[in-house]
């Protein structure tokens, strides 16, 4: 799948104004859409990570906050950051500090790293599996019903994604729950760790199976315990919520 990073990119908010546009071209029917999806319990601009499609993957739940600087970023390189700043931290044995989720730090990941590779290829399998990684937590509570899955592909509709990139969407959300799926896209203990951060910037770790599930994941992915709870603490997810 090509130019991976602009549907990661959508996932996090991060190109609302070319939605916008598809809404206008869609008439005053996909204006009425928009607004029943930017409205209301789970509407998209009362999520924190506002105008992206993680609002409606997380149904009534309430997304992580970012940092408004973290929103000028791309995807790639904010979830990319995320991981970076909690691997440093772990290698440096340092005591994880876990803040308010507003806090959300808004930190680069390095280009020409396995956080950020510069490869066009490596970037588009880095993006693909960040997005399955949060179409998959999403799911882990089971939340995403058939009526969130028809919001969802209504946004689509009225989004500027490219035919690819909506069929992608559309196949993940209908494939059952796999955690070894989406682990087996790790390419490196960095990548794990990126993956695992794009699953926080979803799931909120209030549930049972939501415990289990980043439990698992967790393991999938072989993360140190230590380094885990870098990662929760980077995006404000007490691990005791999430893991114990």
């Amino acid at each position: 799948m090509k130019d991976a990073m602009s549907l990661l990119d959508s996932f996090l908010g991060q190109s609302g104004n070319s939605r916008a546009t598809g809404a206008d071209q869609q008439g005053s029917s996909g204006l009425d859409t928009i607004k029943g999806m930017m409205s209301g319990p789970g509407g998209l601009a009362t999520g924190a990570v506002a105008g992206g499609l993680i609002g409606l993957l997380m149904g009534g739940k309430k997304p992580k906050k970012l940092a408004k600087s973290a929103m000028k970023l791309g995807g790639a390189a904010l979830v990319g950051g995320l991981a970076y700043k909690a691997y440093k931290d772990w290698q440096a044995n340092k005591t994880p500090q876990t803040g308010p989720a507003e806090d959300v730090p808004a930190l680069e990941a390095p280009q020409d790293t396995a956080f950020m590779p510069d490869s066009a290829d490596a970037q588009d399998g880095l993006c693909r599996s960040l997005v399955m990684a949060m179409i998959a937590a999403a799911k882990a509570d089971g939340h995403v019903t058939d009526e969130e899955r028809l919001r969802i592909s209504q946004q689509l509709i009225v989004s500027d994604l490219d035919g690819q990139h909506r069929a992608f969407v559309e196949e993940e959300l209908a494939k059952p729950l796999d955690i070894d799926a989406v682990a087996s896209q790790a390419t490196s203990p960095e990548h794990a760790a990126e993956i695992y951060a794009a699953s926080l910037l979803v799931i909120d770790g209030s549930g049972p199976a939501e415990r289990g599930y980043l439990a698992m994941l967790a393991a999938r992915l072989n993360l140190d315990p230590k380094l885990v709870e870098h990662l929760h603490a980077n995006t404000g997810t007490p691990v005791h919520e999430a893991v114990g």
